[in-house]
Order: C-alpha cells, then sequence, then structure tokens
C-alpha cells in the first residue's frame, strides 16, 4: 500500500463544495467515482481543506492509499479521462505514509477576486459587493492590522467544534486592476468563512471611511456577529496553494516505525 498526494485544480460553480454531502453534488465524490472506475476500490480522498460550494481551486491538494501498480504518470492520465472539465488533477506524487493533506499542510493560500461592476461574464468567477465604495488605500491601510498571530474568532464562522482559533496570518496584499480588486492570502491555517469574511470587512472600513485599526478592535472582540463583518460571496474566491515539510513528500520516510514497531496502519 502507498500513499499519493495529488494536486488539483477545479472550478467550483456547479457544486456544493469539496465534502460530500447529501443535498448536493461534492467534489470528493466526483473524484472517488473516478478513482473506484480505474482502481476498481472505493478510496477515501482527504484533502487539505473543505472549500465551500461555489468556492474555485487552482492548488487544492488531497490525498488516497493505493496498492495498485499504476505508475504517477498512468495515476495521472487515468483521473483527468473520467473526471469532467470543470475538475483537473495537475501532478500526482508518491509521498510519505505518515502525510495527511489536511493535518500536516503549514501554509495555505487564497486569492479573492472582487470586481468593481457584476456583469454576465464574471458572476461566477468574481465576487461583488453592491452598494459600496471601494478604495485601494483604504483597504490597505486596514490590512496591515490583520497581519501576526491573533485569535480570529471574529472572522470565522461560529464553529464549537473548533475551539482553537488562533492563526497566523503572513501576507495580505490588496491590488487593484481595472475591473476588479484582488486580496491574496497567506496563513498557516484559514477559520470556515475567514478569507470571505476579511474581504467583506475591509471592504465595508473603505466604504465608511473608518479609521484602519477598526480591524484591531474587531479583533479584539473575538466575536462573529459584529454589524462591520459580513461575508464576500464565495464565486471570488480561490484556493491558491497548500505546502507541506519536505520530509512528508519523501516516500521512504516512516516517522512512526520505531515507536509502533513497524505497524503504520494508525498513521493519519
Amino acid at each position: 500500500m502507498a500513499r499519493y498526494l495529488i494536486k488539483i485544480c477545479y472550478d467550483g460553480t456547479a457544486y456544493c463544495g469539496w465534502q460530500k454531502q447529501k443535498n448536493g453534488l461534492a467534489i470528493q465524490e466526483v473524484m472517488e467515482n473516478a478513482l473506484q472506475i480505474f482502481t476498481c476500490e472505493k478510496t477515501s480522498l482527504i484533502a487539505a481543506g473543505r472549500t465551500d460550494a461555489g468556492v474555485h481551486s487552482l492548488g487544492q491538494y488531497a490525498h488516497f492509499d493505493y496498492m495498485g501498480s499504476m505508475k504517477e504518470y498512468q495515476l495521472l492520465l487515468a483521473f483527468n479521462r473520467y473526471l469532467p472539465d470543470d475538475i483537473k488533477v495537475l501532478e500526482i506524487k508518491k509521498v510519505s505514509p505518515a502525510l495527511s493533506a489536511r493535518y500536516q499542510a503549514y501554509e495555505r493560500s487564497y486569492r479573492y477576486i472582487l470586481a468593481k461592476e457584476k456583469n454576465p461574464f464574471n458572476r461566477n468567477y468574481t465576487g461583488f459587493i453592491p452598494y459600496l465604495t471601494l478604495k485601494l488605500e483604504r483597504m490597505q491601510a486596514a490590512a496591515t492590522y490583520l497581519i501576526g498571530k491573533y485569535d480570529f474568532s471574529s472572522f470565522g464562522r461560529n464553529n464549537p467544534e473548533i475551539p482553537n482559533r488562533m492563526c497566523e496570518l503572513k501576507v495580505c496584499d490588496i491590488n487593484e486592476q481595472t475591473d476588479y480588486f484582488s486580496f491574496d492570502f497567506v496563513a498557516d491555517r484559514f477559520l470556515h468563512n475567514m478569507v470571505r469574511r476579511m474581504v467583506g470587512t475591509l471592504a465595508n472600513i473603505s466604504h465608511f471611511n473608518l479609521p484602519p485599526e477598526t480591524i484591531s478592535d474587531i479583533l479584539k472582540k473575538k466575536c462573529p456577529r459584529q454589524n462591520l463583518v459580513i461575508t464576500a460571496p464565495a464565486s471570488g474566491l480561490y484556493l491558491m496553494n497548500v505546502k507541506y515539510p519536505d520530509k512528508f513528500l519523501d516516500e521512504s520516510y516512516l516517522p512512526e516505525l520505531q515507536e509502533n514497531n513497524g505497524d503504520i496502519s494508525d498513521l493519519p
């Protein structure tokens, strides 16, 4: 049995998100069905993050276990043969059996595209918040107060199952183009809806011409229910990349062997 890490891009418009659900078609379900076709086995795919309905990805990662004889390039070709046009596997690599695509990720990157005007051609691939006046300098100034390690409860969807809400935001870059604003975020982890809520809040601060340090006040409250904190639409969000420690990308790395006397069945 070997473990494989795959890099995936997808258009999330037609899906209820990454994770399998009863009320819609999920990307995970489509990919696991494709995997079952050419391996003749029912296998789970564990992703780095559970993107929401309508969210896109240029660099989602997931792992699965496979004991057949197909090589990496053959698995890549087989995946893309059976996947629909809005999902594509970009890379497949054999990795350490200790790697978990979800739990060993140490850095994630997201981009949000906020359109200045909504039209029939950008509606599925950008976000749009009506009636707000957006100024680049105002949003950039406020964004500096997000950088650092904080309790981001104010920007995460309330979830009692996740008591640890500390995140270290390393990058928050905002740029303006002719038709849209782009927001680039890099952090060790993100809470549910955190990127979309940060974008919506920065847009509100710009519109109401509030002082940049308003962000610090919002963070200190540690409360997701605040008037200035709004959630930008899912259609503008892209998972860009996920990073893992190099040692876990080495298929020969078996950190638990000595402790488990060679038994790796309990590895994540």
